[in-house]
């Protein structure tokens, strides 16, 4: 069999480095070595970094029994770390790990580096026999990127905003044009006119520009000021996503002012004079919102609200009104709000949802009144509320809770409310008409549902013109690229107004999307979205398939498009999503059933999932592959062990597999906030628990598929401790 590899996470969802060559980063540019490690064997997709071009090539057939070099080669022995005890005892439990000399949160160490570094280098030699295939996949993947595009134009006051992607080049620049015709209410039918007759282009931002003499770019916030006069953007030169932030003059692109140094990408404008930013603590939680007005030093700034409890950590959000902002504090089960009104900032933030224990609150803001979306314990799926700004504790109840539907997400308009939901581990959108600003809002009547026509799909929200009554929103499913329409909530037209271009022939019809259901043995019915070609597979378990998973956060994991997916489609791979309990696809009970002391449900689902498609004939046990990234990570390596003969394969990306050790050292960033979602070991009972399924503590004597486990030393991951299991250490 094939060595196994399994890492220690650093930051949550991270581990370290790696069975992957060096490939591409975030940014889709190459990195030195030990910068950022993606696995290859399938790849994700990215723009070229040369002008040439890379047409499809026609697709050989894939065998599932080659992971590992099929042409004979002499491989030195994989690298093998020294051993170091290290003693943790708790509750009378004492645990010895090897290895945790490894960890190096400076990421410096040499004999570390060193040591990862021979790890790439075997890792070069292993997978030296399927360097040629990568390459073919890769070019496939790139020969259907249409290189020179622009995103869906979007209206915007007097402009239509958009980015544009060149060929051969790494970043997008970000542009505007002028609306001519301004004084005409928007439409869904717009097309922004490009002629030699209309405005020109302007190109406010040149990420391209930027990101010379950096090996790593991102921009984390780009904010236009309420009178499109300025643009405040967070930059990320590291890749720690500590950010830089800078204010230029839209139509010069000079700089106005110093930058804000060390804070997160979390931005928002108060006004046009005053900016609102966040910092961060020591182990990089956001603790701080502060008020900065333009012109003067960083220093001199405003503390808005300082958030003490480690459990906790700040965001920040703008009204669709423009009117309020909103300061959030959030941990994994609380969240209160404060609103900071922008036409007096200097007044500071006030509290409009107090800190309750459980009760988890999100706000927005129309007219007179404040919207405020709230879930309880007992109303787990939340209601919607509305109260006047002047008197925020006369709440009245828009629309109740309801057991089997989630609100996730709303959206205001000027005259309309638009309601994101959850049903049968489907979103669904509802769109309402309100009445005017100055007239009593007790109750919501009719509601038009947009209706979609995939079995599985996602759907999110986008930004949208308030004054209006269009409702810009996105769409993908496994079959359909993403995709931006345009809705009007009066007439209840949609209209495409944008879906992405897959060159070399993609053709939807080809393809076959599905929602089946796995049944576990407590009865819980288990969604599960299914894609494959029609004209290729046959469902006799002859195909080869790839279930992904994750299953934790209340994160909904939903079907969306992937072009790089279709590398394996048309090679008659099927590939599937577990929608298991820990995510947020079937409600927040949904999530509730797959955390703490239920956790372990998440991981006998995706297993019941894995039987169901045997069963079903799907594929066979020879031909199951899986694959889970951060706590999905998680998830794949807790499943390894208690099921490694039901599977062929696995990949892991950057996961967190030490989830004790983890979970008891507070001064790993993130760890205290994560105490709510996992539990705090410092509790005998949460520390026998999580022993019970933590990857690392629970490798047997057993017979392991092939894993590929890759990670990196900077931004998602951080350099910790590994362990490598060689083949001797199996029988």
């Amino acid at each position: 069999m094939s060595s196994f590899y399994l890492y220690r996470r650093g930051i949550r969802g991270c581990c370290v480095i790696t069975l992957a060559t060096v490939s591409y980063c975030q940014n889709r540019q190459p990195v030195r070595q030990g910068a950022c490690v993606y696995a290859t064997l399938f790849p994700v997709s990215f723009r070229t970094s040369s002008c040439q071009k890379f047409p499809l090539l026609p697709a050989p057939a894939l065998n599932i029994y080659s992971m590992s070099p099929t042409t004979p080669m002499k491989l030195k022995s994989p690298p093998v770390a020294k051993k170091v005890d290290h003693v943790m005892e708790l509750f009378g439990d004492v645990r010895v790990d090897h290895h945790y000399w490894l960890r190096d949160d400076s990421r410096s160490n040499f004999e570390i580096l060193s040591h990862l570094q021979e790890e790439n280098a075997y890792t070069d030699s292993f997978m030296s026999a399927t360097k040629q295939f990568e390459q073919h996949v890769l070019a496939e993947i790139r020969g259907r990127i249409k290189e020179d595009d622009i995103s869906a134009p979007r209206r915007k006051g007097p402009y239509y905003y958009y980015t544009r992607t060149l060929e051969g080049k790494e970043y997008v620049q970000h542009c505007r044009r002028y609306v001519s015709n301004k004084e005409v209410q928007p439409s869904v039918h717009d097309v922004m006119p490009t002629g030699p007759n209309d405005p020109p282009e302007y190109v406010i931002l040149d990420e391209n520009v930027k990101a010379q003499g950096h090996e790593y770019y991102s921009i984390g916030a780009f904010k236009v000021s309420p009178n499109h006069k300025l643009v405040a953007y967070a930059e990320d030169t590291k890749g720690d996503e500590i950010y830089t932030v800078y204010v230029i003059d839209v139509e010069t692109r000079n700089p106005v002012g110093k930058p804000l140094t060390g804070v997160t990408s979390s931005l928002e404008w108060a006004g046009n004079e005053f900016l609102v930013y966040i910092t961060m603590d020591e182990i990089h939680r956001a603790d701080k919102a502060w008020l900065h007005k333009l012109g003067t030093d960083q220093s001199s700034d405003f503390s808005l609200y300082h958030e003490k409890d480690d459990k906790f950590c700040l965001d920040l959000q703008a009204s669709e009104s423009e009117k309020y902002l909103f300061v959030v504090s959030d941990s994994r089960n609380t969240r209160f709000v404060f609103y900071i009104d922008v036409s007096m900032p200097e007044n500071g933030a006030k509290i409009l949802t107090p800190r309750v224990d459980g009760i988890d609150t999100s706000v927005g803001h129309r007219g007179k009144h404040f919207f405020i979306r709230r879930r309880t314990d007992e109303l787990f799926n939340s209601e919607l509320l509305v109260c006047p700004v002047n008197d925020i504790s006369a709440t009245t109840v828009l629309i109740p809770h309801r057991e089997s539907i989630k609100i996730w997400d709303v959206q205001l308009f000027a005259d309309h409310l638009a309601v994101y939901e959850r049903e049968n581990g489907l979103p669904k959108i509802t769109a309402y008409h309100l009445p005017a600003v100055d007239e009593p809002l007790t109750s919501l009547k009719g509601g038009r549902v947009v209706d979609f026509i995939d079995p599985v799909y996602c759907v999110d929200s986008e930004e949208s013109e308030f004054s209006s009554s269009i409702l810009r929103f996105s769409y993908s499913s496994l079959r359909t690229p993403h995709s931006v329409y345009e809705y009007d909530m009066n007439t209840g037209s949609s209209v495409l107004k944008k879906i992405e271009t897959v060159l070399g022939g993609f053709d939807s019809c080809n393809y076959v999307t599905e929602r089946k259901w796995a049944k576990a043995s407590d009865g819980t019915q288990i969604p599960l979205s299914i894609v494959y070609k029609k004209d290729i597979v046959k469902l006799d378990g002859s195909h080869p398939l790839l279930l992904y998973g994750y299953g934790s956060y209340e994160m909904s994991i939903d079907p969306k498009f992937k072009a790089s997916r279709l590398s394996l489609l048309d090679r008659g791979f099927i590939f599937a999503i577990a929608h298991i309990c820990g995510g947020g696809e079937m409600g927040r009970q949904w999530y509730e059933n797959g955390k703490f002391l239920k956790k372990k449900n998440t991981f006998t689902d995706f297993i019941t999932c894995a039987e169901y498609l045997i069963e079903q004939k799907y594929c066979s046990k020879e031909k199951l592959c899986i694959e889970g990234r951060s706590a999905g990570g998680l998830l794949i390596g807790s499943v390894l062990n208690m099921r490694p003969d039901l599977f062929k394969a696995a990949i892991v990306g950057v996961p967190f597999v030490d989830v004790l050790t983890t979970m008891l050292d507070p001064s790993i960033p993130l760890t205290t906030e994560e105490w709510e979602e996992w539990g705090d070991p410092r509790k005998e009972e949460f520390y026998f628990y999580m022993k019970s399924y933590s990857p690392v503590d629970n490798v047997k004597h057993q017979n392991y598929p092939h894993i590929l486990v890759t990670a990196g030393l900077h931004g998602e991951c951080s350099l910790g401790n590994l362990i490598c299991l060689q083949n001797s250490d199996f029988p």
